[in-house]
């Protein structure tokens, strides 16, 4: 994988050389990398402003999609009625929500990036918990059931064993999916110390360079964060066949 990385990076510096591609259109890579060391405590310290928003949207919209998914997986009827409005509501673009939450908290309030952040992280949290929920194979229900054990008994033992590879594969689809929506939130206002706003600040004083190192920085925090997430489910589900087949690959 790395050695893949390195070739792209040689590959995009030798185009952008040998075409001369302006720098409007695409920076050379060393370029952006001096920028961000020239840049490198602001461009820091605005990433991790924009992470801890990132971190605040997942946390409130992975716990809102876990609690979903366990009252929709307890309630079929209801979540078979309710799951179209979800879909529905994630289809809505983002960048419609960002001015609304900027209204209703604050411009530069960075609880209405965290709530951008959130709406993108509740819907696929909740898919893939409720599917890891509900597809239990029914002789364990049967089994838990010839024990006398109650909903809630098979819910711990049962239904939450087999939710977690699932619940953990939304958890890394929205630990990504919030870094999108801190940026977008503050592509539309924001503290001057944020990564969105700076790199939009950046590409209208046709600063490229610099713009391309705050990108480049928000993606690496969401690699780092889906890495962390991926770590986790490593820890907490070695049991599970899926993740011992991974393994020996």
């Amino acid at each position: 994988m790395l050695g893949v990385f390195v070739l792209g990076i040689a590959l995009w510096q030798g185009v952008t050389t040998a075409f001369h591609v302006q720098t409007f259109l695409l920076p050379k890579p060393s370029d952006i990398a001096k920028s961000f060391w020239d840049n490198k405590g602001a461009l820091w310290h605005a990433g991790l402003y924009t992470l801890k928003e990132a971190l605040g949207g997942f946390a409130i919209g992975a716990s809102l999609g876990v609690l979903a998914a366990l009252l929709l997986a307890r309630f079929r009827t209801v979540g078979t009625a309710l799951m179209p409005l979800a879909i529905a509501a994630n289809a809505v673009p983002i960048i419609a929500f960002a001015p609304i939450t900027n209204n209703w908290f604050g411009l530069i309030n960075p609880v209405s990036k965290m709530v951008i952040a959130a709406v993108l992280c509740i819907v696929p949290t909740m898919i893939n918990t409720l599917r890891g929920l509900t597809s239990v194979h029914p002789s364990s229900i049967e089994l838990m059931r010839s024990y006398g054990g109650a909903e809630l008994e098979t819910l711990r033992r049962v239904r939450r064993q087999s939710s977690m590879p699932f619940m953990f594969t939304g958890l890394k689809i929205a630990a990504v999916l919030s870094m999108i929506g801190a940026i977008v939130g503050e592509y539309f206002g924001g503290p001057t110390n944020a990564l969105g706003v700076s790199i939009l600040n950046d590409s209208q004083l046709f600063d490229f360079p610099r713009a391309w190192a705050g990108i480049m920085l928000a993606s690496a925090f969401g690699i780092a964060f889906y890495a962390l997430i991926a770590a986790v489910e490593h820890v907490t589900t070695g049991w599970h066949p899926s993740s011992r087949a991974y393994s020996t690959e």
